[in-house]
């Protein structure tokens, strides 16, 4: 089951509220890069593990993105991909649009794209689940996000 926990600074209340760790399921989670530490702590706090390092902390079931998941799954899809999807779903002229803002004029497309898609939480949630959709398609999920299906 996946279930959220209401933010990274959450994890230490989120697992101690599980029980003693013999009477849990298997653990495992994701973090952004920003949030390594906050799990770290928290996965000490609740007596889960005290990772010092990310190798660590994946043996324990938790994996770390490189900036965080939407930026792994824009990779992941790559550019033309998520151009696709944009356009599938009604948004290329729109991002296109925010392509020719003066602030985004030159700068890197994935950048753009990872703004474009956090710009707004109901886009961010629906390109969310089609990215991931699009990654499990093209075989190139990002590797935190497969490790952790892979623990579940």
């Amino acid at each position: 089951m996946i279930v959220p926990i209401g933010g990274a600074h959450a994890i230490g209340r989120f697992l101690t509220r599980l029980g003693p760790l013999g009477t849990r399921g298997r653990l495992a989670g994701l973090c952004d890069l920003r949030e390594e530490e906050v799990f770290r702590r928290g996965l000490d706090e609740a007596r889960v593990g005290s990772p010092r390092t990310r190798n660590e902390m994946e043996q324990l079931g938790f994996y770390v993105c490189v900036r965080d998941l939407e930026d792994e799954l824009i990779r992941a899809v790559g550019t033309a991909g998520v151009e696709e999807l944009f356009d599938s779903q009604g948004d290329l002229r729109s991002f296109r649009s925010f392509q020719s803002q003066p602030a985004w004029r030159g700068r890197k497309p994935e950048a753009q794209m990872y703004r474009f898609v956090r710009s707004s939480s109901r886009r961010n949630l629906r390109y969310a689940r089609l990215f991931v959709e699009a990654a499990v398609g093209r075989d190139t999920l990002p590797r935190p996000l497969d490790a952790l299906l892979s623990a579940v």
